[in-house]
């Protein structure tokens, strides 16, 4: 291995503490996998960057504490993931309780979470591999990545055509 090579699935060097602290959330693409870092109450969490759902940019998803555990919540469907598993969860009322109660239940790991180390004010994410296939993988593959494209080619179709319209209501 050359001395600049790193091995396949790192850690590899996505920042300095402090500017990652500073920045909440930070973008990188590590062996074509596009991982979000998110710093948040004091620990660093590392995650696919694209909801296991349908694509959605996690990156400007609202963080809240459901059921004592910090979830992301995706922008585009409002799915919940766990910060450190990539559990998803979901609100229901168990029919089997004599008086149900909304509770919060897991479909399961849905999205990939990857390990952040910190050594001397360097940050290190080790890419995970050891779960298997979860859904998140599905937007990191060509396939994903093309229905990414073809959505938010979409989108901004939507946007223009609003703004668009908008302009013409005003010039009215």
């Amino acid at each position: 291995m050359e001395e600049n090579e790193q091995p396949t699935g790192g850690p590899y060097f996505v920042g300095k503490k402090d500017e990652l602290i500073e920045a909440k959330r930070s973008f990188r693409t590590l062996e074509d996998r596009d991982i979000l870092i998110i710093h948040h109450q004091g620990v660093f969490y590392a995650l696919d960057s694209y909801c296991y759902h349908a694509g959605g940019l996690l990156q400007n998803g609202d963080i809240e504490e459901l059921n004592g555990r910090l979830c992301i919540i995706c922008p585009k469907h409002k799915y919940k993931i766990t910060l450190a598993e990539g559990e998803s969860l979901y609100k229901a009322n168990d029919p089997q309780e004599p008086q149900p109660v909304p509770r919060w239940y897991s479909k399961g790991m849905k999205q990939r979470t990857h390990t952040v180390t910190e050594i001397n004010g360097e940050v290190f994410v080790k890419l995970s591999k050891d779960q298997g296939w979860l859904e998140s993988d599905f937007f990191q593959g060509e396939k994903g990545k093309l229905e990414r494209a073809k959505v938010e080619a979409s989108e901004q179709k939507e946007k223009e055509k609003k703004k668009e319209k908008k302009k013409l209501e005003s010039n009215k």
